[in-house]
């Protein structure tokens, strides 16, 4: 059987639960017998961006490859978990049109929560001027507008957001059962 590939999109600030989220949804994806692929922002950063650095055109074109690639995955049945804080709304937009069957994930949390979870200190180095680009404090975040599925991960529990992603992919997966193909 056919596999129907998707795009699953996190974003959000650094801190926020787009990694455990999303690794999460890999973990219960892969249960229930999906084949999935994960393209982590840091992970992509080290191999497929390296040399990138966190100007504007630099992280649009950081998100344009991981695109690139989740594109190329989920047309062949793929579903591609993509966990990147991809800040600006229209390169999100111009990936989603590309892509097609696109599920925008917001993991929202307020950014004083995302400083205190910083086990990196990525945000003390931002704040103390170390790091001069750092999206939310020196560099903006432009939250989507509407998005498929918003994660408050100040609000809920790591399985509700779970459950949140989960409905969505449900809901694709199953949206295709009822058409009949002609020959």
């Amino acid at each position: 059987m056919k596999q129907k590939g998707m795009t699953l999109w996190f974003t959000g600030l650094s801190g926020a639960g787009k990694t455990t989220i999303s690794q999460a949804v890999e973990k219960e994806l892969i249960a229930q017998g999906y084949k999935v692929e994960v393209l982590d922002g840091d992970v992509v950063r080290e191999n497929l961006t390296k040399g990138l650095g966190f100007s504007k055109p630099d992280r649009d074109e950081n998100v344009r490859r991981i695109g690139f690639v989740a594109q190329l995955l989920t047309r062949n049945g793929v579903i591609v978990i993509v966990s990147a804080i991809s800040p600006y709304r229209n390169i999100r937009d111009e990936v989603r049109n590309r892509i097609g069957d696109f599920v925008e994930v917001y993991v929202n949390a307020p950014l004083a929560v995302c400083e205190k979870r910083d086990v990196k200190g990525l945000y003390k180095k931002a704040r103390s001027g170390e790091i001069k680009t750092f999206t939310g404090i020196s560099d903006p975040y432009e939250p989507p507008m509407n998005p498929e599925v918003e994660c408050r991960t100040d609000q809920e529990t790591l399985q509700e957001s779970v459950s949140k992603v989960m409905k969505q992919v449900q809901e694709r997966v199953h949206a295709n059962d009822h058409v009949k193909v002609s020959v």
